[in-house]
């Protein structure tokens, strides 16, 4: 009796906190399944051409090191308002599954996500996945494959002309140590080191031209990518890169203009700050990343409600993941302004991060999100927001 009184405050410190901050509607909130003590994370979410959702995340008995890591799914009902029971999306045998990102276009539900060769997160491979028949319980997938990318010299040649760009650092370890930037940039002419640990985390942005764009991200180069495909998800090539500094897991947004903006998540120096950059060509090219006043510990993800309503999720915290809050912007991203917590937990132990954001057909705002309470129990919540509660 006691575990569950501790467990109801808990979450009732999570409840409150979101509720007497927060300005806009939740609608519901719910665990995708119970709590338990096997690591999940990444998760993604997609609204179905039935109204129904399909969620996918990654389970195991932890990441890049745990070969027994799988990738996981569940479909949620809008009729019942509730999930079914999870089942296996994808498993590479005898390497660890992460980071999934499912979407669906033109009628075809796609999955994309990294299978972690040699337990290196530098030597993941992208592989893909896709299915027309997706309205039963489980997917039938149909046709599988890798995205197999391979930078060119040109891109050797942007990741110095944007490090030029990039506010001058010294950093190196020592006097006669390499300094960061030097580094990397002999990394980028190692074609090996470029065309392979491209990583998934957001699910891709289909624009006004018809373009898919699929971010991704290296923890080798600790900078970010774009691949692209303009014949609907068949065959992908590789952008020039997102150069900056630790700048990671892109999320994307087109403007009035059509240009595209990403915002991605800080490992570089503290403070922990959100970074962004611009492509003017269809995601092709992109400025060097430049740091902007959120703070981005651990993720971040971003929808277009409209074209004056942007909305960004971000742990806006100075360490940890102890909260995720929303953002809202009404200039195309001029300005941001925060609309309080979607989670926190003051006493710090908790961990909410990795979220997935899509607006449905209805006009809500669903979100997923990784939900880790302190004693190591962790599930996948389920968040639905009402935008036009935000003012």
């Amino acid at each position: 009796m006691k575990r569950i009184y501790i467990a109801f405050l808990c979450m009732t410190c999570y409840i409150l906190a979101f509720g007497q901050q927060s300005r806009f509607e939740v609608v519901d909130r719910s665990f995708i399944f119970p709590f338990q003590g096997q690591h999940v994370h990444g998760s993604s979410i997609v609204e179905l051409t039935d109204g129904n959702l399909l969620a996918a995340w990654f389970q195991g008995s932890g990441e890049r090191t745990a070969d027994d890591v799988k990738i996981m799914g569940a479909k949620y009902s809008s009729k019942d308002k509730k999930w079914g029971t999870p089942y296996i999306l994808a498993d590479t045998e005898g390497m660890p599954d992460c980071n999934p990102v499912l979407f669906l276009h033109k009628g075809k539900l796609h999955l994309v996500w990294i299978a972690v060769q040699a337990n290196r997160w530098e030597y993941s491979i992208l592989r893909v996945k896709n299915s027309t028949d997706f309205k039963k319980e489980q997917v039938n997938w149909t046709w599988q494959d890798n995205i197999l990318l391979k930078p060119d010299e040109h891109f050797v040649d942007e990741v110095k002309l944007r490090f030029k760009e990039l506010p001058a650092t010294g950093h190196g370890w020592a006097e006669y140590a390499p300094r960061y930037d030097d580094m990397v940039i002999k990394a980028s002419e190692d074609l090996m080191k470029r065309s392979f640990g491209w990583m998934t985390r957001i699910k891709p942005l289909l624009l006004s031209t018809g373009r898919l764009l699929l971010p991704i991200y290296s923890d080798g180069l600790n900078f970010s990518l774009m691949a692209y495909s303009d014949d609907d998800g068949e065959h992908w090539k590789s952008s020039l890169p997102v150069v900056g500094r630790g700048n990671i897991q892109p999320t994307l947004i087109e403007n009035s203009k059509g240009e595209i903006m990403a915002y991605m998540r800080d490992t570089g120096d503290k403070p922990a700050l959100l970074h962004t950059s611009v492509s003017k060509d269809q995601g092709l090219s992109w400025t060097a990343s430049q740091e902007i006043d959120i703070p981005s510990t651990a993720s971040v993800e971003a929808v277009k409600v409209r074209q004056n309503n942007w909305l960004l999720l971000v742990n806006d915290t100075e360490d940890g993941r102890h909260r995720l809050s929303l953002y809202q912007s009404k200039d195309e991203g001029k300005s941001w302004n925060s609309l309080g917590p979607i989670v926190e937990d003051k006493t710090t132990t908790g961990r909410f991060s990795y979220p997935a954001m899509i607006l449905t057909s209805n006009g809500m705002v669903h979100l997923t999100y990784s939900h880790h309470k302190a004693g190591e129990t962790k599930s996948i919540e389920h968040v639905i927001i009402n935008p036009k509660s935000i003012n």
